[in-house]
């Protein structure tokens, strides 16, 4: 919503709208801000009494199982126990000498020592033993059951907990292991050990938590293996925790502990009635009517107050800044006061004098400073422009190179046609600015009368993007650049040396690299230079890379850079930057 249609709203309304949003509401929101911090405090706190409790549910479970686990490891690794059920005993007599001298010693140790166990059975594959005692031979129908499928599945040997018991009441929980510790001894006959739960002992522990609410323990393949919900059949049948909980209350609310160990991918669900959850949360409605009573009433009757005290002045603020808009600047006739709106009204008749004064005064005057100002310029740009006028010399020039012909001087000839064409570009300031490819012509001419001075000393590479040769640049930008490369950087080297000049256009720049392999320049030599870039001050009558680099700033202002990399004995790159221009051969001679 913007800002202007706020600005059309009536003083009262805009109070109106001020009382709505800055008492009304807040007051609303200050009390069920309120109720809801007390809700979130509560329920915070009984969640943390409900997580103390599943925590202490899940340690005492999981401390059961791995004494299970742990009274699972000594039959796994007991290798008389496992020598003993390996025997092939000729005569029973050998096999009762041998579990009374030591396996029914263990079994009473084992059944006195852990209260939790109800049972526990070791099978054998061994048709010489006596199944009795706490030893059974390992049958057919064993290997039927749904137990002996589940351990035998099982890749690894650690302890698997499983639902056991009779069809119809499978209430029981046991631990299953195979006993093949040693199944590389020769003789080795296959058993595992199993060991019932006590129920009671679940009931126990599941049943130690002071709240309204079920546990479920689901297995690893998401079924529940215990609960304490008396209203679904899971000891009868097989459940999915999923579906049982796609068919609750949607008030209510769950906690999940996962489990780890002998049990990872297993875990006991808690799930809890929200009723359980605000039991404890009282409802002070009458508190939250008294202060939204206290908070309306007081604020309603000061601005009332306010909006008459200030309404009126600022009305007739109002209908003097309606003439401003006529362009009548009145200023306001009415008593001065200290407090704000008073010190509107005095800034409000200096701001209608002061604009009056601008429009007749500052304006006129301003523009006209600022033409002058263009002009300054311009003129300043053509003074640089005119700098380089020796008429006198292209004539000699031109004079020279006739007489060179005459004399079948080719050479001569040439190297004074190029110097020619340099004085004649010189000559020529019709165009502020040419194409690339007209600029490396006049570069190419200076080159080659470098060379013919050199020889062999100077080399030259010129690598032009075509994209980049119709592009615009200010005349005679990259000649005072290629000189200094020259006569500072490769002539001072008796071996001589090498200049590149690279033109490429980039996206909304080109850009200009010239590299030479000459002696190169100092750091001093180099700040000099780039201190240019900051100076406003004129050139004065310098016509090399001071006048080059104020011509730039003169055309481009802040649009164009120049980078200089250079270090004695190492030569010199220059890289200069200007916007991407086309040129125009309108005014081409």
């Amino acid at each position: 919503m913007k800002l202007n249609f706020f600005n059309n709203i009536r003083l009262r309304d805009k109070m109106l709208i001020l009382y709505l949003f800055f008492v009304l509401l807040p007051v609303i929101l200050t009390n069920v801000i309120f109720y809801q911090v007390t809700v979130a405090n509560v329920k915070s706190q009984r969640t943390a009494d409900l997580s103390k409790a599943m925590e202490q549910i899940r340690s005492e479970f999981m401390g059961e199982i791995r004494n299970a686990a742990d009274l699972s490891s000594s039959f796994y690794t007991d290798s008389m126990l496992n020598d003993m059920l390996d025997v092939d005993y000729k005569l029973p007599v050998q096999y009762i000498e041998a579990y009374n001298s030591y396996l029914r010693k263990i079994f009473n140790s084992y059944y006195s020592g852990y209260r939790f166990l109800q049972g526990l059975t070791i099978y054998v594959d061994n048709e010489s033993i006596l199944p009795s005692g706490g030893v059974e031979i390992l049958t057919e129908e064993i290997r039927q059951s749904e137990p002996y499928r589940l351990l035998a599945a099982s890749k690894q040997s650690a302890p698997l907990l499983i639902r056991t018991g009779p069809e119809g009441n499978r209430q029981t929980l046991s631990i299953l292991r195979k006993l093949n510790y040693y199944e590389e001894l020769p003789g080795w006959k296959e058993k595992f050990v199993r060991f019932d739960l006590k129920p009671s002992m679940l009931r126990q522990i599941f049943t130690n938590l002071n709240a309204q609410g079920n546990l479920y323990l689901v297995n690893s393949g998401g079924e529940i293996d215990y609960s304490t919900d008396s209203d679904i059949p899971w000891i009868s049948q097989r459940l999915s925790y999923g579906d049982i909980m796609n068919q609750q209350n949607k008030q209510e609310f769950e906690m999940a502990y996962p489990l780890s160990g002998e049990l990872e991918g297993w875990n006991i669900y808690g799930v809890f009635n929200e009723s359980e959850i605000y039991k404890e949360l009282g409802k002070p409605s009458h508190l939250v009517i008294i202060l939204a009573c206290i908070n309306l009433i007081l604020p309603t009757w000061i601005i009332i107050w306010m909006t008459r005290t200030i309404h009126v002045r600022l009305a007739h603020i109002l209908k003097h800044m309606k003439k401003v808009k006529h362009q009548q600047f009145e200023p306001i006739r009415q008593p001065e006061t200290s407090d704000e709106i008073g010190q509107l009204t005095a800034e409000f008749n200096r701001m209608t004098l002061t604009i009056h004064r601008l429009i007749n005064d500052v304006y006129v005057a301003d523009i006209e400073h600022k033409n002058l100002e263009l002009q300054r310029r311009h003129a300043q740009l053509n003074a640089l422009q005119s700098q380089i006028n020796p008429h006198f010399l292209f004539n000699a020039l031109e004079t020279i190179r006739m007489r060179s012909l005459m004399k079948d001087e080719d050479e001569t000839a040439r190297i004074i046609q190029h110097m020619a064409k340099i004085f004649r570009n010189a000559l020529t300031w019709n165009r502020d600015k040419v194409s690339i490819r007209e600029e490396l012509e006049y570069v190419t001419c200076f080159l080659e009368i470098q060379k013919y001075r050199f020889g062999d000393k100077l080399n030259y590479t010129i690598d032009l993007d075509p994209e980049a040769a119709e592009c615009a640049i200010p005349k005679m930008t990259l000649l005072p650049f290629v000189e200094n490369a020259s006569i500072h950087g490769v002539e001072p080297l008796k071996e001589g040396g090498e200049i590149r000049l690279r033109i490429q256009r980039m996206e909304k720049e080109l850009i200009c690299v010239l590299e030479d392999s000459g002696a190169g320049m100092t750091t001093d030599k180099k700040r000099q230079l780039l201190s240019y870039m900051e100076m406003d001050e004129s050139m004065g009558d310098r016509v090399g890379v001071q006048n080059v680099i104020y011509r730039l700033k003169l055309i481009y202002d802040s649009r164009f850079h120049i980078h200089i990399d250079s270090a004695p004995g190492e030569g010199t790159r220059v890289e200069i930057g200007v916007p991407l221009e086309k040129a125009d051969h309108s005014s081409k001679h």
